[in-house]
């Protein structure tokens, strides 16, 4: 009796459970699959880190120009692309037979910028001074440039970028000297091999000084570049040529950059054989855009070689050096070569930066055989315009030193937080200029200048800037007379990326 109870029981206490014994393996299964999942999900999620991790990514934004680039596109690019055929096959529907219409690899950006400048004296060429009694116009408000900006990442390590840059665009072509001045102000291909070293080449941005790189009108705290680098490096100086770059690291803090070209070179005369190297332009008759040759060739055999080196031994300094050298001559071996130093200190709300640049521009003061203006080769050119005592420069020289402090008032946060708030800033300004685009002339000519900027600017984000500058000329040049004058200026501008 005692035996069958227990017995009852048990089944009892069992019953419950034969269902669950049945479905043992229905959960197992369940189980694995789950299992499975899961370690899919952490080789997944592996690669992705794995893949960020190769691309450099980071939680917080990467200086701008450092880093990895971008890759435009990337989700809709597949690992074989269609071949290209010119058997394609319609007639309206040819114009859409790109790649990039299907697998879109670009991106369009650029800056623009619109400028007020109001100046005590009439130096500002309008093209009217002759009826104004050799009068300029002392204000003028001027689109000054719209420069679009085309990246395209054709493969992981095939690059392109350009810029097409359109200055005073509210004119047309209409006369000898109201030609809308439109051109590529660079663009090329990069073949990344690795940070140590890549390949560049199409039309570069010579490598003289740092600001003939950096130059958007955005980047910058005041409104007019540097006289130094409007004079003595012409800024913006760009040929045609290939060469290397890249970025190596010594010791645990300290990185080199380096860029190394071989390019066109210098149009140092007019086809005539007048030089175009003078005491009131400086150096900017060179650059190969300016260049009277046909279609910008080179107006000799000789290429020109170029290279900037930059030291930074720690995060916030560096300093460079940089050199270019080329023939300037069509008929004969007249070199010319800038040397240029420039230097970025920065510690906190504070940065001190500049540039100084020097010029050989060796026999230019002398005719070249071959010329055509009426001297034979060897004779001094003199009574040449855009000279003062007629003697065309073969020396030049000029810096830049510039202070910045940034800072935004508390109160004024306070008072305005979206308007005011993170991201945006002030800027306090100051720089010095100086140059001597003729120091051959012993006696002092219009060609030295000399200019203090006192800035304030406005951005409401780093990518926008309202700016104001007060500029006092001590010696400054009217190149409506051709003579050196003391002038002063107040600007006003706005630039923007988009």
């Amino acid at each position: 009796m005692k035996t069958a109870l227990r017995l009852g029981i048990l089944v009892i206490a069992l019953w419950p459970g034969v269902p669950a014994f049945a479905e043992d393996r229905t959960l197992e299964n369940r189980l694995q699959q789950v299992e499975e999942e899961l370690r899919q999900y952490r080789s997944t999620l592996k690669q992705y880190q794995e893949h960020e991790r190769r691309e450099g990514a980071s939680g917080t934004p990467e200086e701008p120009g450092i880093g990895s680039l971008p890759e435009v596109g990337r989700e809709r690019r597949t690992d074989q692309q269609p071949a290209l055929s010119f058997s394609s096959t319609g007639s309206g529907r040819l114009v859409y037979a790109k790649p990039f219409v299907t697998a879109p690899k670009a991106i369009l950006g650029g800056y623009a910028d619109v400028v007020f400048r109001s100046q005590r004296k009439g130096t500002i060429e309008n093209g009217y001074s002759t009826i104004r009694n050799g009068q300029g116009i002392t204000n003028n408000f001027d689109q000054q440039r719209f420069v679009p900006f085309i990246y395209g990442d054709i493969t992981e390590h095939l690059k392109f970028a350009a810029e097409v840059e359109l200055e005073h665009g509210i004119r047309e072509e209409g006369g000898p000297d109201r030609e809308l001045e439109f051109g590529l102000e660079f663009a090329h291909f990069d073949y990344l091999i690795k940070e140590a070293i890549n390949l560049r080449a199409g039309i570069l941005l010579v490598p003289i000084g740092k600001f003939n790189l950096l130059h958007d009108s955005p980047l910058n705290d005041l409104t007019d570049r540097p006289l130094v680098s409007q004079l003595i490096i012409p800024t913006t100086m760009s040929e045609t040529g290939a060469g290397i770059y890249g970025t190596f690291y010594p010791g645990t803090t300290g990185k080199v950059d380096y860029e190394l070209y071989v390019s066109t070179g210098p149009c140092g005369h007019e086809p005539d054989g007048t030089p175009t190297i003078t005491e009131d332009s400086g150096t900017r008759g060179t650059r190969q855009r300016k260049c009277g040759a046909d279609d910008g060739f080179d107006i000799n055999n000789g290429k020109a070689f170029s290279g900037r080196v930059a030291y930074s031994p720690f995060l916030g300094v560096e300093l460079a050096g940089s050199g270019y050298y080329g023939n300037a001559s069509p008929s004969s071996h007249n070199p010319l070569s800038i040397t240029a130093l420039d230097w970025t200190l920065q510690r906190g709300p504070f940065e001190v930066i500049g540039e100084a640049a020097w010029v050989y521009a060796r026999g230019n003061s002398r005719a070249i055989p071959n010329n055509q203006i009426g001297f034979s080769p060897g004779s001094l050119l003199t009574g040449l315009s855009g000279n003062s005592l007629g003697l065309a420069p073969q020396r030049m020289d000029g810096f830049y030193i510039q202070g910045n402090y940034h800072f935004m008032p508390e109160w004024l946060t306070n008072l305005a937080p979206r308007r005011f708030g993170p991201g945006s800033t002030f800027t306090a300004v100051f720089r010095y200029d100086r140059v001597n685009t003729n120091k051959d002339n012993k006696v002092g000519g219009f060609g030295e200048l000399e200019q203090f900027s006192f800035g304030l600017n406005y951005r409401p984000i780093e990518d926008a800037v309202i700016k104001a500058s007060y500029q006092y000329q001590p010696k400054a040049f009217d190149p409506n007379s051709s003579t050196r004058i003391h002038n002063s200026a107040f600007v006003l501008s706005v630039a923007t990326y988009f």
